[in-house]
């Protein structure tokens, strides 16, 4: 009987001429893997983003953790106090290969980590400024575009104010003003 049904199916599938139908696999990625492909990325996102912790325990086992010979895990401290220093504003020519001048002025703040390094730094203000014109002279204005420009003016100023003011420690530079003419 099973003979006689097999034989049936092909009859219908051959009866108009044409051959037999092939599953289309454009079907299987449409309705199966597009969707969990779709589903899988959206998860691996919520995770990425701290959405959904798979880490399990969360902030209360975090507290309770115990770190190697005993010890409680203690989290970072943040800065006691911030204190920003405003250096006075700048403005430089660019290093330039055609006929016309660029001019750059810039405003910047220090942070610090306390008044007492405020105090230090406005001692200093006379060797900070000079170390920034120095390299501020010497930029193109190709250097300063950008998301990438920017930030590699920020590493490079925070590396140079650093050295200039050795013993006080600078936590970053930020950008009040910024103007290329």
């Amino acid at each position: 009987m099973a003979a006689n049904a097999t034989t049936v199916d092909a009859a219908l599938d051959g009866a108009d001429g044409l051959p037999p139908k092939r599953k289309s696999g454009k079907k299987l990625v449409l309705f199966i893997l597009l969707p969990l492909l779709l589903l899988g990325g959206g998860a691996g996102g919520l995770i990425a983003t701290g959405i959904i912790d798979l880490g399990g325990g969360g902030e209360a086992g975090a507290e309770h953790a115990e770190a190697p010979h005993g010890e409680t895990k203690h989290e970072p401290e943040a800065p006691k106090e911030l204190v920003f220093y405003d250096v006075p504003d700048m403005l430089v020519n660019l290093t330039s290969t055609g006929r016309r001048t660029n001019y750059l002025k810039i405003r910047v703040s220090l942070e610090a980590g306390s008044q007492e390094d405020v105090a230090k730094l406005q001692a200093l203000s006379p060797r900070i400024i000079d170390n920034f014109q120095v390299y501020l002279r010497e930029l193109r204005v190709t250097d300063l575009q950008g998301s990438a420009g920017m930030a590699r003016l920020r590493e490079e100023l925070l590396r140079r104010v650093s050295v200039a003011v050795e013993p006080i420690k600078i936590h970053d530079v930020l950008f009040r003003e910024m103007l290329v003419q």
